[in-house]
């Protein structure tokens, strides 16, 4: 009970900060304040929380309290599930409303048209480089780079059967498939890759 009394508190403070926001113009979302407190609470932690879950837990009061100074729109790769979908939450906390676009083109152009007021695009990864799409938009668009998040991204096969006997075909993003070449061609040689 008490926790969540305190959790409020800070939510009634994080409102009226707002509206002083609000009137001087000033910034709402500031990665630079948000990392400067979550480093202050893991250098005052005595445990047993790990610091890990102290920034993760200090992100996400963080998170919500500023949804309530001004919900933070971010535009993100879609579906549900995306590996930008993850790193938007990572960087702008479980409250962000995101807005889910059907390529790096809508979350460029979302972005830059206001409808969001940040967008999150892969941009490199450790096997395939640098995605040429992102980088293509960034020289072509009004928007820059505004923070980083790394994520370890795992790909995973799906089947009806525990079995890779029989796999004709292996369906994935294109990006998806380029990652995962080395793996299967070692271990679906001659299945078929399709992008979808």
């Amino acid at each position: 009970q008490r926790l969540l009394s305190l959790l409020n508190e800070r939510a009634h403070v994080a409102e009226l900060v707002g509206e002083v926001k609000k009137r001087e113009g000033t910034p709402f979302f500031r990665p630079d304040r948000i990392a400067t407190v979550i480093d202050k609470m893991q250098k005052s932690n005595g445990g047993p929380l790990k610091d890990l879950h102290v920034a993760a837990i200090w992100r996400e009061i963080m998170s919500a309290c500023l949804a309530l100074e001004s919900p933070q729109r971010v535009a993100v790769l879609g579906p549900e599930g995306t590996f930008c979908e993850q790193a938007a939450i990572e960087y702008f906390g479980g409250a962000a409303d995101l807005i889910y676009c059907a390529s790096f083109d809508e979350v460029f152009h979302a972005t830059a048209a206001g409808s969001a007021q940040y967008g999150v695009v892969g941009v490199e990864n450790s096997t395939e480089g640098v995605v040429t799409r992102s980088l293509d938009l960034f020289l072509h668009s009004p928007t820059h780079v505004g923070g980083e998040v790394s994520l370890l991204v795992r790909h995973h096969l799906m089947r009806s059967s525990n079995s890779l006997e029989g796999v004709e075909a292996v369906l994935a993003h294109p990006q998806a498939l380029a990652q995962c070449q080395t793996w299967l061609s070692k271990h679906l040689p001659n299945a078929e890759r399709r992008a979808e």
